[in-house]
């Protein structure tokens, strides 16, 4: 009798991993939502406060975007469960994959061009208040009115992804009724 035995496969994410996702998930979020709330205030120093503290949020979701891809790099993440894969359509599976390399390379675009436009338009980042950091680019006030728009496109098409990736993920819960979500630490997985 063999009394060894392939172990199962994780279903779930590390709660390293489930920790990144949900912190990272807040930090865009609320980054976002203060993004479009400041840009319409009329100059004053809660606009300029709330400009601070969204540059400060961006190098923070920049930090964690580093640390998630590092760890997501040096751990594999848990297989789809085979039953939830073969019941995707194809294109299902490669919106899968899709949305999330996406969503991976504007955690970097989003807080880089911003940090670009910021030190194009003569505004050094002080993280906190306390630790200035380096400018990106020289002052340069024309770079800096292509940038900013670049910043923002980038900010909306990741604010759609994530709108994307929440109503997938609700579908395969509610819908599909796969327990996707537990391998996020949402439920049973």
């Amino acid at each position: 009798m063999n009394t060894t035995s392939t172990p199962t496969p994780a279903r779930r994410y590390g709660s390293v991993a489930i920790a990144l996702h949900w912190l990272l998930g807040l930090a865009i979020i609320g980054s976002f939502a203060v993004g479009v709330y400041m840009t319409d205030l009329p100059f004053s120093p809660q606009r300029l406060k709330l400009y601070n503290w969204h540059k400060w949020a961006g190098v923070v979701i920049l930090a964690l975007s580093a640390l998630r891809l590092l760890w997501r790099l040096t751990h594999r993440p848990p297989a789809l469960p085979a039953e939830v894969e073969a019941a995707m359509p194809r294109w299902q599976r490669i919106a899968h994959h899709g949305t999330h390399h996406l969503m991976y390379l504007l955690f970097f675009a989003i807080p880089l061009t911003g940090w670009a436009y910021s030190s194009a338009a003569g505004f050094p980042i002080v993280w906190f208040g306390v630790l200035p950091l380096p400018d990106f680019i020289g002052v340069d006030k024309e770079l800096a009115e292509l940038i900013k728009p670049l910043h923002k496109l980038a900010a909306f098409g990741l604010g759609a992804l994530v709108l994307m990736h929440i109503g997938a993920a609700l579908k395969h819960q509610w819908i599909d009724r796969d327990r996707l979500l537990g391998r996020m630490g949402i439920g049973p997985a």
